[in-house]
């Protein structure tokens, strides 16, 4: 396979894992490419945004900008089948009614919604939605750009931790999707670099701000699954997008998207 190809199938195979965007029929997967693809999260965080933005963009010629803040989350959920809010989801059930790692992890499996992953998913939607509606106060494009912004870094700061941390084992019927669960330099490397790139949007304040602020939820939250349940697990990483991504919304309104 050339060079570029296997690229472009590692790319594919990302937004495969990410969305319910159908892949080529063409596209070779498996345990090992798809490691191989978590450089390319962040990249489908981008196309994920960008969507969102698209669609944000084309409804406010018909609705406020309020509004068409929802349309935009209604897009993202539509294009990820909702994949990292039922993490966070999952993981507020778990790490909040578990006592024990084994009891996290079985709550964490089963597929029903408990009080703590409600509140979690409304609470965090609910402020999604408000920190947008604040930044379109500034602009109708400062929202675009918080768009891409956001959901590109959020699952770069969350596939990063499949590189420094570890994967708690889980029964694998328990899961409908393969999880990524090794990250080498290379994939880092990339997986950074397409983060990077975005950065160059904003002022160098805010770049530096959002890069400071992500670093703080990073570690954070690793140090907190850690003592939790010992690492990551699938559920864990869409719950450090979801927070990741309010993260960069709120750091953005606080800097008062000076764009």
């Amino acid at each position: 396979m050339q060079p570029w190809l296997k690229q472009l199938n590692l790319f594919f195979i990302a937004m495969g894992f990410f969305t319910r965007i159908p892949m080529p029929k063409w596209i070779e997967v498996d345990a090992d490419k798809l490691n191989q693809a978590s450089r390319y999260f962040g990249l489908v965080g981008t196309l994920i945004g960008g969507l969102s933005a698209l669609v944000y963009s084309v409804m406010l010629y018909w609705v406020s900008p309020t509004i068409a803040i929802v349309f935009a989350m209604i897009a993202s959920v539509l294009l990820t089948g909702g994949f990292h809010e039922d993490g966070l989801a999952d993981s507020a059930d778990g790490l909040g009614g578990g006592w024990t790692v084994e009891a996290k992890l079985n709550i964490m499996k089963d597929s029903r919604l408990g009080s703590y992953g409600a509140l979690a998913l409304i609470l965090a939607l609910l402020l999604k939605w408000q920190l947008l509606s604040e930044l379109a106060l500034f602009s109708p494009s400062s929202v675009s750009l918080a768009l891409i912004i956001g959901h590109s870094l959020s699952r770069v700061t969350a596939a990063s931790l499949i590189y420094s941390e570890q994967y708690v084992s889980e029964d694998a019927s328990s899961k409908s999707k393969p999880l990524a669960m090794h990250q080498g330099v290379n994939e880092l490397s990339i997986l950074l670099a397409s983060g990077a790139v975005l950065l160059l949007l904003l002022s160098l304040m805010q770049a530096i701000v959002i890069v400071s602020g992500l670093f703080i939820v990073r570690f954070a939250l690793a140090r907190f699954f850690r003592k939790q349940i010992g690492g990551y697990t699938g559920d864990t990483l869409g719950a450090t997008q979801q927070i990741a991504e309010l993260a960069c919304y709120l750091l953005l309104l606080i800097l008062g998207a000076s764009w």
